[in-house]
């Protein structure tokens, strides 16, 4: 019988074998998968910057400081400073903040909502779907930024929701036109699951449609799913910046990229360039890193790709 001190060294090896075997299979990935390695890392470290912004830098980035405008880079100020004296690197950490929270908000909520209703069109189908996809037929006419536009525009002047925070109207504009792209590609791969054995014995066994549609489908679309949900929060940290900057979006003083854009970039252009370089970079590595990595999903989801 193995001894107290036995069991704990073979635990130990147990752990240590676990730990070695998971950063093998992760280089293993990252060499299979160099660019959606890239996109990891580039997400990663957006999410370094939100999380841990006031360790990164200790400048209050809302505080206007005259005495300090539009300095250039430097050991005291790593990115310069804006037209209002405020640390822009500072303000591109926090700023990270704001880009995540509505990039992952909208995507969840408006993927989710999409989710159940392209799962729910093709499960009941009929008219029911003829009459579902032509409403979503109507939105998907629309553009993105221009439906976004519109929605964000008529959320601003509801009473009840100039009292909250500006990030909110924002989020619902980017909800609206997320939910038809979502629904109509998971209602293509439901379609296909609806007609399996296991949902007509759901259907024999007397099971509720909610229960079907929440237990039976949902689960095996999941794939097609996490792809668009990856390609979303690129998507809408993009859009995000782009209502900001066209004055509909997060208003001041919350620190968001489109903001800084906004604020002066193009007056300042020559005189003091870093105010739109450093803002500009941080959306575009954004998005560039959130589709490089939801590549690196799809690739990695894809049966046909993942036999090869």
């Amino acid at each position: 019988m193995p001894t107290t001190s036995e069991v704990a060294v073979a635990a130990d090896i147990e752990e240590l074998t676990a730990k070695r075997s998971f950063w093998q299979s992760l280089v293993r990935t990252a060499r299979k998968q160099p660019v959606g390695a890239v996109g990891a890392v580039l997400v990663l470290l957006m999410v370094i910057a939100a999380v841990f912004a006031p360790v990164l830098s200790s400048y209050d980035p809302t505080a206007n400081n005259f005495a300090d405008m539009h300095q250039p880079p430097s050991w005291e100020h790593l990115l310069g400073t804006d037209q209002f004296g405020r640390d822009i690197f500072a303000r591109i950490l926090y700023g990270a903040r704001t880009a995540l929270f509505v990039g992952f908000a909208a995507s969840f909520i408006g993927g989710g909502v999409g989710l159940v209703l392209g799962v729910s069109s093709a499960y009941f189908g009929g008219r029911f779907d003829l009459i579902f996809q032509r409403v979503m037929d109507v939105f998907m006419a629309f553009p993105l930024i221009i439906m976004a536009l519109a929605v964000v525009s008529i959320a601003s002047s509801i009473e009840m929701l100039k009292e909250i925070p500006s990030s909110v109207p924002v989020i619902i504009a980017i909800i609206v036109p997320f939910i038809p792209r979502c629904a109509r590609v998971v209602r293509s791969s439901a379609l296909s699951v609806r007609e399996m054995p296991y949902v007509d014995a759901a259907r024999a066994n007397g099971f509720s449609h909610s229960r079907i549609v929440l237990r039976h489908m949902v689960p095996n679309v999941m794939a097609p799913f996490l792809i668009m949900l990856t390609a979303f929060v690129g998507q809408a940290i993009l859009l995000e910046a782009s209502l900001s900057y066209l004055g509909l979006g997060v208003q001041e003083p919350t620190p968001a990229w489109g903001l800084m854009l906004r604020g002066g970039a193009e007056e300042y252009a020559l005189s003091a360039p870093w105010i739109a370089i450093f803002p500009g970079l941080a959306i575009t590595l954004a998005v560039f890193g959130f589709n490089l990595f939801g590549d690196a999903v799809r690739d990695a989801l894809d049966p046909k790709l993942r036999s090869q």
